[in-house]
């Protein structure tokens, strides 16, 4: 699966976001710095995206989607 998770840099977005890379899942972590993502979950790999992301901004969120997409062809579950 390939999970598309907001706020992967704190409380229970970065939980979900340990749980689904400990089961083996991919995950595009967003945060709205980019290296507060990288230092919750460390750098990307090829099972991690970190993406910067503010929700507030659609700009960066189509952005985001399409990174997610490119890189992973889908995206299975929205947090």
């Amino acid at each position: 699966k390939t999970w598309f998770i907001t706020g992967a840099t704190r409380g229970l977005g970065v939980e979900i976001a340990k749980a689904a890379i400990r089961a083996g899942d991919r995950v595009v972590a967003t945060g709205r710095r980019k290296s507060a993502v990288i230092e919750a979950l460390g750098p990307e790999s090829e099972q991690v995206l970190p993406v910067e992301l503010d929700v507030t901004n659609a700009g960066q969120a189509h952005s985001a989607v399409q990174a997610a997409l490119a890189r992973f062809g889908s995206i299975d579950v929205l947090v």
